[in-house]
């Protein structure tokens, strides 16, 4: 059996010993940027090894970029083939806040075309919950010959955005919270409010009470409000940094949503030019 969208700890135990899968730890901290590995250095889930947002998961932000750029192709397959990974490898990724880290390294190896790629539903918390262990120890693994094709499709420029948006040819969902979309939060982005004609849909309405994603009906419900009768290949997906917005491609994904695009600079790209139109409330 694989999985391609999340797995429950129950399942993730009973695979997490095999020789073809791969855990991966990508707890973060935007205050802390040595935050997650402290946290990983503290305990992780068995044979998981430490995927860093900053350096593994992104490149270097430059003057014209949002926070986290993808990394050069070529860069990232080299650091799964590190990591062990062939293209028979499950990997699964998880961090603690329910997959919103975590779903950015899903989101990255289906754009390589590698879908045996699961997220751990409800996180940590999941896991430890459960009654399941966490350990210290590292496990070394010999090197992967992992190869891949990245889909440069479902990603959109910003000037793509801006044109489109001026066009109305686009939906383009933010995955921010209610209080960084409408600009009531004043202190976690630069410039609070939100792209002209965005609509918001925050990750954390893709979960339960309890952290575990809602059922596909409710999920697909919640983004057909949205998407309507829009091609789904014009639909764009957006956060602060091109990190959370892949946390409603993989809930769309649990709803059975055939994949849209991500905007990966996002807001924090979007003000790095003052002249860009900001929108603030809802």
């Amino acid at each position: 059996m694989s999985f391609d969208t999340i797995i429950s700890a129950h399942e993730l135990k009973e695979i997490i010993d095999h020789d073809n899968v791969r855990v991966f730890d990508c707890r973060f901290s935007l205050k802390d940027p040595q935050g997650g590995l402290k946290s990983y250095q503290a305990g992780h889930l068995p044979n998981a090894q430490f995927a860093d947002m900053d350096t593994q998961l992104s490149s270097a932000m430059t003057n014209t970029s949002g926070r986290h750029p993808l990394p050069e192709i070529e860069d990232f397959i080299n650091q799964l083939r590190q990591w062990g990974v062939n293209n028979d490898t499950q990997v699964i990724a998880y961090d603690d806040i329910s997959g919103a880290f975590a779903a950015r390294l899903w989101w990255m190896m289906r754009w390589l075309g590698h879908n045996k790629v699961a997220v751990l539903n409800g996180g940590m918390k999941q896991w430890t919950d459960a009654g399941y262990e966490l350990t210290q120890d590292t496990t070394e693994f010999a090197n992967g010959e992992f190869s891949g094709s990245a889909n440069m499709e479902w990603l959109v420029e910003i000037d793509t955005v801006q044109a489109e948006l001026a066009n109305n040819s686009i939906t383009l969902i933010d995955a921010r919270a209610a209080d960084r979309f409408t600009g009531k939060d004043q202190n976690t982005d630069p410039v609070p409010g939100h792209v002209p004609g965005a609509n918001n849909l925050p990750f954390g309405g893709n979960l339960t009470k309890d952290g575990l994603f809602e059922t596909p009906d409710i999920i697909k419900k919640r983004y057909d409000s949205v998407i309507k009768d829009q091609p789904l290949t014009n639909v764009v997906n957006m956060c602060g940094s091109g990190v959370t917005a892949c946390h409603n491609l993989l809930a769309q994904a649990v709803a059975g949503i055939q994949p849209t695009k991500i905007f990966i600079g996002s807001w924090s790209q979007w003000i790095r030019d003052p002249s860009r139109p900001v929108a603030k409330g809802e």
